[in-house]
């Protein structure tokens, strides 16, 4: 790495220790529990919780990494990513610890003896879905023995790298499991896992301890409180930054094992090793995103309108007055407006890229009433951006011949190679957006002729992709202005899949062959479903 970086022995004995600790899961109502205008005393126990919280799952990617199956571990984009990760741990581990004095003390755990939080009346949409998350919480029987990886659940502790067929089953998880899986840790393990179980988590930073501590609003905080959430906001700021490129720069890992292997597949072991290792990057991209938004929102109550980027769409500027958003997730989030947003950026990224005027027609079609329910909007975005981009490119890629051979037919002295694009009329693709009691349901329809039923298994594998050219990364290229391509890394849907998984919804794809395709995305109403946002 060029900046001279290295993983030291010692840095990853360090790191090793870390990486036996168990996580402690965070749900995603304490997430919401800080409201709109967190208070920086909420903020500054979170962050010396994440402070000492993230460095167990960096370490715990970094191991992964180290162990990748069938020499995945060697390529060097796979260890640029693993020294990432290390260099990140690093950095928390060795952050300014705060000092609390006795005055401090006593401001940050007056009164904090762990009560439900009881919202001001102010926010009555909140206090129902916290209520409704808390009669879930109390009595569900079935939480006791789920396992949630990285606060994401997946399986049950078998935590050993053969187990592929435990694994895998974080795509098929069915509905029964997505709904009560909670973190909620009294885990009654079977045997002697619960003995190390016990041992790690005691031995851990965070054993025992919650990301939300309710905390007075309404008092003058001393300066040191301020500083030190500006110094952990600045450090995890930074270190998204320097994980952006993760998911391209681990396709690039999976090239170049390719082309070592000479294969054109991606074998099971590795599909599994990628499932899980950009499962467990949402969650930690989740817990990131959303502290360095509450300490936004926490620095100036006043611009509630967190950052476009973050939330993939500026609905609550649309309804001032109306703070809907606790970080980065959005109480009652216009499933509309969000696939409005998707449309418009999916064909802007299509224009561009095929020199059109005006990508074909997307129709959206949405029941009477605004759907409006608790989600991360970003998400959202993103699932609805990577499919309508395939269909977008299919419905171009499909009927270009056709419609050119029939605007011959109409302009016989035309030339089949100087038809301009512009002079075809494309079928339009359709989004259709149902709400059912358990579920928000998207389809998304095009006619773009389809996937022949062979290829269907393969559209879920990393880096499987139509496109002849797989783009080239740069060596150096700059994280920041990396734009989304119109097509060809080939793991648009396996990630938005499991963006869908982690709040145990789903992503299904159905074709016909010849005619087109319809991509299903279903997502949980997480009043109800409660996944543990890592």
């Amino acid at each position: 790495m060029g900046t001279g970086w290295e993983l030291t022995q010692a840095l990853r004995e360090h790191i090793y220790k870390y990486a036996s600790f168990n996580q402690t899961p965070i749900s995603l109502r304490q997430m919401v529990q800080f409201g709109p205008t967190p208070s920086p005393g909420s903020i500054f126990l979170a962050s010396k919780f994440i402070v000492e919280e993230l460095p167990i799952r960096l370490a715990k990617k970094v191991k992964d990494l180290e162990n990748a199956p069938l020499g995945l571990n060697q390529q060097p984009s796979t260890i640029k990513v693993r020294d990432w990760y290390a260099q990140s741990f690093q950095e928390l581990t060795e952050l300014h610890k705060p000092e609390i004095n006795q005055e401090l003390k006593k401001l940050l755990y007056n009164g904090n003896n762990g009560a439900k939080l009881t919202p001001t009346d102010d926010q009555p949409h909140i206090r129902e879905e916290i209520h409704k998350i808390h009669d879930l919480l109390d009595d569900n029987p079935a939480l006791n023995n789920i396992f949630s990886d990285d606060g994401i659940v997946v399986r049950h502790h078998h935590h050993h790298h053969h187990s592929n067929n435990n694994t895998s089953n974080s795509s098929n998880n069915n509905n029964n499991t997505s709904s009560t899986t909670i973190a909620k840790t009294r885990m009654p393990k079977d045997g002697l896992q619960a003995v190390d179980n016990t041992l790690n988590r005691t031995s851990s930073p965070t054993y025992g301890q919650t990301y939300f501590q309710p905390c007075p609003t309404n008092i003058v905080w001393p300066r040191e409180v301020y500083e030190y959430n500006k110094l952990v906001c600045e450090a995890i700021e930074k270190i998204k930054k320097r994980h952006d490129a993760t998911v391209a720069t681990m396709a690039q890992g999976v090239k170049e094992w390719k082309t070592q292997n000479k294969t054109v597949m991606v074998n099971s072991q590795i599909q599994t090793f990628l499932d899980r290792f950009y499962m467990s990057r949402i969650g930690i991209r989740m817990l990131m995103g959303q502290h360095i938004a509450l300490n936004q929102a926490q620095n100036s109550p006043t611009k509630q309108r967190i950052s476009t980027f973050i939330n993939g769409s500026q609905g609550n500027t649309k309804k001032p007055g109306r703070s809907n958003y606790v970080g980065v997730i959005c109480t009652d989030c216009n499933v509309g407006e969000i696939a409005e947003d998707a449309i418009e950026t999916a064909k802007y990224i299509c224009e561009e890229y095929y020199g059109l005027f005006e990508a074909p027609e997307i129709k959206l079609i949405t029941p009477e009433q605004d759907i409006q329910f608790m989600y991360v909007p970003g998400h959202l975005i993103h699932m609805l951006f990577e499919t309508l981009k395939n269909s977008l490119r299919a419905t171009i890629e499909f009927h270009t011949p056709k419609l050119k051979q029939k605007y011959i037919e109409e302009h016989p002295d035309a030339k089949y190679d100087e038809i301009d694009l512009n002079d075809l009329e494309f079928p339009p693709i359709k989004v259709i957006i149902s709400e059912g009691s358990e579920d928000i349901a998207i389809k998304i329809s095009d006619e773009g002729g389809g996937i022949p039923r062979s290829s269907l298994p393969l559209i879920w594998t990393y880096l499987y992709t139509t496109v002849d050219e797989t783009p080239i990364l740069d060596q150096n290229y700059n994280q920041t202005s990396f734009k989304a391509p119109m097509a060809g890394f080939g793991y648009g849907l396996p990630i938005s899949r499991l963006y869908a998984q982690y709040f145990g919804g789903d992503l299904k794809l159905i074709s016909m062959e010849g005619y087109g395709t319809d991509v299903y995305l279903h997502l949980n109403k997480l009043s109800s479903s409660n996944e543990p946002l890592p």
